[in-house]
Parts: C-alpha cells; sequence; structure tokens
C-alpha cells in the first residue's frame, strides 16, 4: 500500500480497476470452452473455432478503434469498453435461463468482447502514461504483473468449484460483473487527464488505420520484438484448446484439477514478476528482457509427454511453473520497453496494431491447431507447437535505440 500511494492516488484506483477485472477474467478461465463442450457438446473442431475466429473477427473491428482513440481522452474510452463487455458477456446467462443458449452466440459474444479488450489495452496504456512519470513505469508495470498472476492464483480454483457447483455460466456472470466493478475504479481515478496532444482536423482516412503498424515496422527494436510475441503468444495460446481436450477428455482430468494446473504455477509468474526491477538493476533492461524472452520459450515442448493421473498433473504444474516464471519477468520488462520506446502521441495506434497482430495471430494459429489437432491427434499438435517455439528467441531485438521525443512523428507521417 505504501509503494502504491508513492504513485498516487488516481494510479491506486486505476490498479485497483485492473485487479477486480483480471479476478473476473480468472474466474472464468475456459468457461467458453466448457459451455461449448459441457453444455452445447462442441467437439474440438468447433472448440478451436470459437477460440480463434471470435479473436479473429474482434481484431478486425478493433482496428479503426486505434486511430480513433489515440486524440480522445482515454479515461471515458476504458469506462466505455468496460461496460460493452459487462453488457455482452450477461447475455450469455440470459439466453441460457431463457433455454435460447447457441454456439453462434457465444461465437459473437467473443467477438464483441475481444474487440472492446484490445481498445481497452491501447487505450490503458496511453493512460498509464499520463498517470506515471516514465521512470516509474517498471514499478507500475511490475505491479500490474504481480496482480495479475495473484489473481491466476485465486481465479481458477474459485472458478472450478463454481464450476463444480452452479456450473459455467455462472462465471460468466462474475466476469461480466468484473468489468463493473472496473469501469465504477476508472471513473474514480479523477478527471485530471491531459488533452491529446493533437486532435484530427479532419475525417479519418483509409491510409490512417496503418499507422501503428507503420511506427512499428520502422522502428528497428520495436519490429523484432512485436513479431517475437506475436509469434509465441500464438503458438502458446493455440496449443490451449487442445490440451483442454486433452486434459478434460481423454485423459479425464476434472474441471477443478484443470484450473489447479494453472492456478498453482502462477506463484512462479508472481514470484517472477517482483525480481523484474531488481535484474533490470543489475543486468540491464535489454540483457533482462533477451535472456527471459529466450527462457521461456524452452518449457511448452513438456506438454506434449502429457498423461493421466497424478503424474500428468505434476507435468503440467511443473511445465507452467517455469514458463510463467520466465513470462513473470519477461512481460513488465516488455511493456516498459515498449511504452519507452513510443512516441506519446503514437501509444493508442502502435498498442492497438500489436494487440491486434496478436490476436489475428492466435486466432490463425489456433485454426490452424485446431485442423492439426483432428489430423493428428492433440498430442502431437501439441508437440509440434513447442517445437517451434524453440525458434522464437531468433526474434528478439538485438540492440537497443534512444527512445523516441513525446512529438516524435511515425515514419511516413504527412
Amino acid at each position: 500500500m505504501r509503494s502504491g500511494h508513492r504513485l498516487g492516488r488516481p494510479f491506486g484506483w486505476l490498479w485497483g480497476a485492473y485487479g477486480a477485472s483480471a479476478l473476473g477474467t480468472w474466474l472464468a478461465f475456459g468457461s467458453f470452452e466448457l459451455i461449448a463442450i459441457r453444455v452445447l457438446h462442441s467437439g474440438p473442431a468447433e472448440v478451436a473455432v470459437l477460440a480463434s475466429v471470435g479473436a479473429a473477427v474482434g481484431a478486425a473491428v478493433a482496428v479503426p478503434l486505434g486511430p480513433w482513440v489515440e486524440f480522445r481522452r482515454k479515461r471515458p474510452v476504458l469506462v466505455t469498453m468496460d461496460l460493452v463487455r459487462f453488457a455482452a458477456l450477461l447475455t450469455i446467462p440470459a439466453a441460457f435461463a431463457l433455454g435460447a443458449l447457441t454456439f453462434v452466440q457465444l461465437l459473437l459474444v467473443s467477438v464483441v468482447v475481444a474487440a472492446a479488450d484490445i481498445t481497452f489495452r491501447a487505450a490503458s496504456g496511453a493512460y498509464l502514461k499520463t498517470l506515471v512519470p516514465a521512470e516509474h513505469l517498471l514499478v507500475a508495470g511490475a505491479r500490474f504483473e504481480s496482480t495479475a498472476w495473484t489473481t491466476t492464483i485465486v481465479g481458477p480454483p474459485l472458478g472450478g468449484a463454481a464450476i463444480g457447483l452452479l456450473g459455467p455460466v455462472a462465471t460468466v456472470v462474475a466476469d461480466g460483473v468484473s468489468y463493473l466493478l472496473s469501469a465504477l475504479g476508472i471513473r474514480a481515478t479523477g478527471g485530471h487527464e491531459p488533452p491529446p496532444e493533437r486532435r484530427e482536423a479532419a475525417r479519418m482516412r483509409a491510409s490512417d488505420l496503418l499507422d501503428g503498424w507503420r511506427y512499428i515496422l520502422a522502428d528497428r527494436t520495436l519490429r523484432p520484438l512485436f513479431f517475437n510475441t506475436a509469434v509465441f503468444n500464438g503458438l502458446v495460446m493455440a496449443a490451449q484448446p487442445l490440451l483442454a481436450v486433452l486434459m478434460l477428455g481423454r485423459l479425464g482430468f476434472t474441471p477443478w484439477q484443470y484450473g489447479l494446473a494453472f492456478a498453482a504455477p502462477s506463484i512462479g509468474g508472481l514470484l517472477g514478476s517482483r525480481l523484474a526491477r531488481p535484474l533490470v538493476t543489475r543486468f540491464g533492461q535489454h540483457r533482462v528482457l533477451v535472456g527471459s524472452g529466450a527462457l521461456r520459450a524452452l518449457w511448452p515442448l513438456g506438454l506434449a509427454f502429457l498423461g493421466p493421473g497424478t503424474g500428468g498433473l505434476l507435468l503440467v504444474v511443473g511445465v507452467e511453473l517455469g514458463l510463467i516464471f520466465c513470462c513473470g519477468v519477461f512481460n513488465p520488462v516488455y511493456s516498459t520497453y515498449r511504452l519507452e520506446r513510443t512516441a506519446n502521441d503514437r501509444v493508442a495506434r502502435t498498442l492497438t496494431a500489436w494487440a491486434v497482430t496478436t490476436k489475428g495471430s492466435t486466432a490463425l494459429l489456433t485454426a490452424l491447431w485446431g485442423v492439426l489437432g483432428a489430423l493428428l491427434g492433440p498430442r502431437t499438435a501439441i508437440a509440434l507447437a513447442g517445437v517451434l517455439l524453440l525458434a522464437t528467441p531468433l526474434l528478439l531485438p538485438r540492440r537497443t535505440r534512444a527512445n523516441p521525443t513525446a512529438t516524435e512523428a511515425a515514419p511516413g507521417h504527412v
């Protein structure tokens, strides 16, 4: 609490809002997949479609929102996106109660939530830079990361228990309410946000939609990190639906065991996030970024050897512990590195482009791995993803450059 106070009351409210929504997200961990499998009796291909198509269409919907968000105050955008997610998620329990829930509705809600999530993340990065001095961005990022892993430890076991008692739809309700609480917290940060540095003088042009990608691809340090995170996140997430099918279906794990397998290792993420700042102080930002980014790619291949029973559960816990510890170090360093190297008047567009690409690559790879899982079997497809992840450290940035000024124009900007 003392550390939070030093970053100011507005940051404290933003931090609390993040904690509320993160807890709701982890309470509902895997709820859409569980609803598809256990309520709608969907197979592996449909579960993969749910995870991929919803994210892909949501990313496409979010593309024009990046330039739109850039030149508007970020706090109202954050509140609006939280309320959109709250309303969309509550349509699921309403339809379930009426006996009208369908796979198409799950897919549509996933689209809306994905688009709102991308827009929220883009606006929140820009908003954070107005609340926290540049020298404290790593501290703020580490606190968000620590909160994320704390809610990961608590959320899935509670969500698994709730699913066992009340069914997966109940956790969707909790997730929706968490976004309402987040909106209230963000609103409480106050109305002192500075106006955008430049306002659109004319209607947005089609070429403006690509500003974020142009900025990233023209920067020799952001560009490799951009490709690394898109490929790494895509391959890791592509294996998750297949892992759910394998664990909850063929290997006979219960929902609470599935939740425990991903909750217990989150202690590693909490530890990693606490170590991020001391490691950067001792070894330097770039060295920690590359080292933790390379180490995190070594673990997922172990999931290909998953078996039934206690031994299989311990294997998942061990693999996820190593992966999550490395991610706990990497994530706050990476997010700070990215914010520091993005000009203030480019943050929303850059983060939108980044999130859209990450969502899109995840959707594409998830769909592809759904096909591979159907053709080769879930275990073989998971192993293939693990092998390809071993090559992702080659995409990490080799060198750094000086940070851009707040008003540095994107390459090619007129």
